[in-house]
């Protein structure tokens, strides 16, 4: 593509460029760019949420620029305190490299292996002296640290900020001088730490990266940001059934955001919106795992929700610790240890006295009645969910 083409079509879904000119620019070098993505290991999943910038680098990759994915195996160890109310727990150095293990396998489910180059940041900082490391923090002041909106709103809060955490933008912003990054992707959320990787730059007499803001994902609960420690998330790495059982829970208000940030287009009109979200769970499962087993999972679904034979259907085991006990606390066990769904006692209340919670085909009205729970029975959660009892 001519710069103006390849700027056009790496623009769309773009939250923030700074700047176009800039990237345009850069474009009509005449050679690959070097497009840096950190990522850090907190947990051992990638999730869709990260997905929308892996796919954004992968369109660069197609254009023919070269991705240069971060491993965070030191940024990893503090955590980026970036959209944080409270400080994270602090990992060990062992606990992010475990967790690491799998990160280049999930993220190559996007990218062209061939066209990355995979680093850990911990090549560079693991042989940083203390001198190093002050001098590093001279380039800042604590003034242009505490500027950060989520900083800034802990203090109002009168909640701590750790010493440990002011070091996460300075380290990131090294990064992209050691990677000599052209541009930089992150979501939203982003923005301070990126623009401190190219003052950095510009002190070390580098060009400046662009800095290249996507939007966040919101988890299947529709309001925050998709994470896995708020148990709202959707692995690219797990099961086709639990993929496809998890994103046919989600809000129709909430498929609308999936369309445009995971699949790249609206959602259709005129489409019934159990058809569409059946599509979307299709078009996922497709992509992390294959269209065989995206057509199975679609099989499967309308076997036991739309023909409602459960009897006849691979459902998800569920073995309560208790057979006996409250309706509403057996419902709500089940979805956590059956879809690993966080349901509040009110939403499970709710479901039990509507109707939507049966046990071998009998409703259920009253979520303090004690139930027992016999192997192989089926007990329907919802329309969407159900287990069977081993």
């Amino acid at each position: 593509m001519q710069p103006e083409e390849a700027l056009a079509f790496l623009e769309k879904g773009a939250a923030q460029i700074i700047s176009e000119n800039e990237l345009r620019d850069k474009l009509s070098l005449g050679r690959p760019l070097r497009i840096k993505l950190g990522v850090d290991p907190t947990t051992s999943d990638i999730h869709l949420g990260h997905t929308i910038v892996l796919r954004k680098l992968r369109q660069f990759q197609d254009l023919g620029h070269q991705a240069v994915l971060i491993i965070g195996d030191f940024t990893g160890m503090i955590g980026d305190p970036s959209g944080r109310s409270i400080t994270r727990p602090q990992l060990t150095h062992e606990e992010v490299i475990a967790n690491a293990a799998t990160y280049r396998e999930q993220a190559f489910k996007i990218l062209d292996p061939p066209r990355t180059e995979t680093v850990c940041n911990g090549d560079w900082f693991r042989a940083m002296s203390f001198e190093d490391v002050i001098r590093l923090n001279s380039r800042v002041t604590l003034q242009q640290m505490l500027q950060r909106e989520d900083f800034k709103a802990r203090i109002d809060q009168q909640q701590s900020i750790r010493a440990h955490e002011i070091q996460y933008p300075i380290m990131q912003g090294w990064d992209s001088v050691m990677v000599k990054a052209d541009v930089e992707l992150g979501g939203t959320d982003q923005l301070f730490n990126i623009l401190i990787g190219r003052d950095f730059q510009r002190e070390g007499g580098l060009p400046q990266q662009v800095v290249f803001l996507l939007p966040i994902l919101e988890g299947l609960d529709g309001t925050r940001k998709m994470s896995k420690s708020l148990g709202n998330f959707v692995a690219v790495n797990e099961s086709a059934s639990d993929m496809f059982g998890k994103l046919m829970s989600i809000s129709d208000e909430l498929m609308a955001r999936y369309y445009e940030l995971l699949l790249g287009r609206n959602l259709p009109t005129g489409t019934h919106p159990l058809e569409a979200k059946k599509q979307l769970a299709f078009e996922i499962v497709q992509t992390y795992h294959s269209s065989a087993a995206a057509q199975k999972m679609l099989d499967e679904w309308n076997t036991r929700f739309t023909k409602r034979d459960l009897e006849h259907a691979d459902l998800p085991a569920f073995s309560p610790i208790k057979r006996e006990g409250p309706a509403v606390t057996l419902v709500s066990n089940a979805y956590r240890q059956a879809f690993n769904l966080q349901k509040s006692q009110s939403e499970v209340s709710r479901l039990i006295k509507q109707g939507s919670v049966e046990i071998d085909g009998t409703k259920i009205h009253d979520p303090k009645a004690t139930i027992t729970l016999k192997p192989s029975q089926i007990l329907r959660l919802d329309r969407k969910h159900a287990v069977r009892i081993a």
